[in-house]
């Protein structure tokens, strides 16, 4: 005879199921279009560095608004149906590009649009995980989660591969197929039952405890938004890295992500989130280093082997940014503080992100790309020293 408590595992287990295969189909969407992006935008349009920058302002534009976007969200929907919502963006996104996209003004129309989405899953993928944690295994749970994305980005990067070996760089079919992976994902997301019965989250949350969280987050978002946007350039625009390459060294990254992903969510689990962030910035910092100099310390095939090696790196540990979570669920004052927090922390990163890739295309244009990655290296010091004030109450102290 079955047992409330076994039919309350299989549920369980059901829900765990689809939210990982949500993740999955996420992640091959967003997979080909971060495989093909740098090439379709140096391809079909033609931008140099610093139009390159500047098409981060509109990119970035829907992170800096996430804050008041979710609180507005939260009012009528929980966690997982704005994760839907997502997808619906990602998927109108991905059209557009593909399909609607005859000159600038449309570009940046799309790219936010198709931003919208990223930047709301960003928002909640972790509340939704927490919410099927244990307490004590919220690193081994966001790993998990991350696997699950990486293995979809493993799918997705194969899409972009194959297809540009067999057909050419098809961008229309790439944009086309991320439109279909975000639907199925929407869907998944739609099915999920977490947090129905839960209180709602709060609209907008702005507390000085969390104020360290919103610091470690606006460093770690301008860092990211240097490499993300620069990273590649460097091998597609000084390089002429062809967009099969770039998709090979993303399906490497997400296939060691697949496996990376689990495992570094329980070592933050095992250690502490303040070590695990640490270490994080210091091996960001040499990696921009890398990115900064490998030309000058090696020729160039084995620069060149460098760089691919660093780009898969950085990729990996982008594993890490999870520790963050984690670290807010431990000093929130209560479950309805994470999502809007996490919001607040993407709004106050992309305050700044959304014109420092401006200022990095200057910078390169003016005194070149090593500089670019100098700054960014300088700024992962920083975050180095602001995660050395990281402070995890103990249990009795959090109670309390």
């Amino acid at each position: 005879m079955t047992t409330a408590t076994e039919i309350g595992k299989r549920s369980r287990r059901r829900e765990l199921t689809a939210a990982l295969a949500a993740t999955l189909c996420f992640g091959a969407a967003a997979g080909i279009v971060t495989a093909a992006l740098n090439n379709y935008l140096a391809d079909i349009h033609s931008l140099d560095a610093s139009a390159r920058g500047w098409l981060e302002f509109p990119r970035e534009l829907p992170g800096f608004l996430i804050m008041f976007v979710a609180g507005g969200l939260l009012l009528w929907m929980r966690e997982t149906q704005m994760a839907a919502l997502a997808m619906l963006f990602t998927l109108l996104g991905a059209i557009g590009l593909g399909y609607f996209t005859p000159g600038a003004a449309a570009l940046a129309v799309w790219v936010a649009i198709y931003s919208l989405g990223d930047h709301i899953i960003f928002a909640v993928e972790g509340p939704i995980g927490l919410k099927m944690a244990q307490n004590g295994g919220e690193g081994k749970r966001l790993g998990q989660f991350g696997g699950a994305r990486n293995l979809g980005v493993i799918i997705g990067v194969a899409l972009v591969f194959g297809v540009s070996k067999l057909l050419g760089d098809r961008y229309d079919l790439f944009f086309a197929l991320s439109a279909v992976w975000a639907l199925a994902a929407g869907w998944l997301y739609m099915s999920l039952h977490t947090g129905r019965s839960d209180a709602p989250s709060k609209k907008i949350v702005i507390k000085k405890k969390y104020g360290l969280f919103y610091a470690i987050s606006a460093i770690f978002g301008i860092r990211k938004q240097i490499f993300l946007v620069f990273g590649a350039w460097v091998l597609v625009s000084l390089h002429d890295v062809p967009v099969s390459t770039i998709a090979l060294l993303y399906f490497i990254a997400a296939m060691l992500g697949a496996v990376m992903r689990p495992l570094l969510g329980e070592v933050i689990d095992w250690l502490d989130e303040r070590t695990v962030l640490a270490v994080d910035e210091l091996l960001l910092a040499l990696i921009c280093m890398v990115f900064a100099f490998a030309g000058d310390i090696l020729s160039a095939p084995y620069a060149l082997w460098l760089l691919y090696g660093a780009y898969i790196a950085d990729n990996v540990l982008f594993a890490l940014r999870v520790a963050r979570t984690t670290y807010l669920k431990k000093i929130a004052d209560e479950p309805g503080d994470i999502t809007p927090t996490i919001s607040m922390g993407i709004t106050i990163d992309h305050a700044v992100a959304m014109t420092l890739p401006i200022f990095s295309g200057y910078v390169w244009d003016e005194w070149g790309f090593r500089w670019v990655f100098v700054m960014a290296a300088a700024l992962a010091v920083v975050g180095f020293f602001l995660c050395l004030r990281i402070r995890i109450p103990k249990p009795a102290e959090a109670a309390a």
